[in-house]
């Protein structure tokens, strides 16, 4: 739930404060049917909270943190609180505060456990984190059996063709000129400013036939007489080469972007380059819609076969249409992450994760330190450490083709959006 508790509480309903009526009265309930307000900065000791002089005064209120001082309401809420439960030093307030925010979370949790068992009929407690359950909700509702890549190079191949995505092509100066602005001049040529989002990116690309099994490499493919769309769907290792008649024209938005280290910089980048290509691995609809808008096939290194289905376009649909249904903005963003969640878990790196070993002796400190699997440390005390220790195996179970597939698809659209435009 990444929201304030603040937020969250304002989504639920009245009769949805079960935990909150359970310990406060009903003549008092209403005030604490929203997250409170604390003077953190100004209990500063243990001795602050014996003051009777409640609420201290606005100014006390001030929050270092968040550089923001407390609101007229909220100061007068607080003031309401204690004349209602008759506090009579901060302490007291402090102890009704901490106990509000903790009945408000269960609530708030409570809800959100309904939301999911009336969805997915699945329950977060028994999760982790909201890519489990979305992953689950979505193996669930499909029922879908996919084949992972149990061929070592097959599983590299893909790997190499995960780039990342495009976030935004934007101008870095731009200026408009029409009888809507108050600094029009008729004198000059009209134009306006346009700005373009992709809605549901992900979801749409999600919502494509995508690998499902049946890998394989074949030996020869006739590019432009495949259907997209069709029961084989194809990854390819190819040269390109951008013609420089091209450069000007896509010069705002080059095609087929590369990960590499640009001048200057130690670690790699998603970089749109007019650069020729090699020994580039891309999707067979990028490269059709590449071919199409003038890059030229100079080669083809390999092919890898795949049998695709539209698997996942029935758990798109479910969540876009819970999401259209949503009765407030907590529902509609949690819908639309469980759907990108889905596109994360088939993307998720097997190899960045560690293993944590908590030490507090000393011998077995310099044990662990010598170790090749050694990563870092995070030091507690001087008696405590956590030791990073990179996995000595690996069970490289991801389906990444399906995750590298959905990346190279929304660049179709986005592509051919812009340059069609432009």
């Amino acid at each position: 739930m990444p929201s304030s508790l603040e937020k969250l509480a304002i989504n639920l309903k009245s009769d949805q404060f079960r935990n909150v009526r359970s310990f406060i009265s009903d003549d008092k309930v209403s005030l604490l049917m929203r997250k409170g307000c604390f003077p953190y900065d100004y209990v500063s000791d243990v001795e602050k909270l014996n003051d009777t002089c409640l609420p201290p005064p606005k100014e006390k209120f001030y929050n270092r943190l968040n550089d923001e001082d407390i609101t007229d309401d909220d100061y007068q809420h607080a003031n309401h609180v204690r004349n209602a439960f008759n506090i009579k030093s901060v302490g007291d307030y402090s102890d009704l505060y901490v106990k509000t925010d903790v009945l408000l979370l269960s609530d708030v949790f409570e809800n959100f456990r309904s939301v999911c068992m009336k969805a997915y009929n699945l329950d977060p407690v028994w999760y982790f984190t909201a890519p489990g359950l979305s992953w689950d909700s979505m193996l669930k509702l499909t029922n879908i059996k996919f084949e992972l890549l149990m061929d070592y190079d097959i599983y590299l191949f893909v790997e190499k063709g995960i780039r990342g995505g495009i976030s935004q092509c934007s101008n870095r100066y731009a200026m408009a000129n029409n009888k809507f602005l108050p600094n029009f001049e008729p004198s000059k040529p009209q134009n306006f400013l346009l700005y373009l989002d992709a809605n549901n990116l992900y979801g749409w690309a999600m919502s494509q036939p995508l690998p499902l099994n049946n890998f394989k490499w074949v030996d020869f493919l006739e590019v432009d007489h495949i259907d997209e769309n069709g029961e084989k769907g194809y990854i390819l290792e190819v040269d390109l080469e951008y013609p420089e008649s091209l450069h000007d024209y896509h010069s705002d938005l080059p095609l087929a972007p590369e990960s590499s280290v640009p001048p200057g910089c130690k670690e790699k980048r998603l970089l749109t380059t007019l650069y020729p290509k090699t020994n580039y691995v891309v999707h067979i609809r990028n490269l059709k819609q590449y071919l199409k808008l003038g890059l030229v096939l100079k080669k083809v290194h390999k092919i890898l076969e795949f049998h695709q289905e539209s698997w996942l376009q029935p758990y798109i649909k479910m969540n876009t249409q819970f999401r259209t249904e949503a009765e407030n903005e907590f529902e509609k963003n949690f819908y639309k992450l469980m759907n990108n969640a889905i596109f994360g878990k088939t993307m998720e790196n097997i190899r960045k994760r560690v293993d944590i070993r908590l030490c507090s002796n000393g011998e077995k400190a310099e044990r662990l330190i010598s170790k090749p699997n050694f990563k870092g440390r995070t030091i507690f005390c001087e008696n405590l450490a956590a030791f990073h220790m990179s996995r000595t195996s690996l069970t490289l179970n991801m389906p990444i083709a399906v995750g590298m597939s959905i990346l190279d698809i929304s660049k179709t659209l986005t592509c051919t959006s812009f340059i069609t435009i432009s």
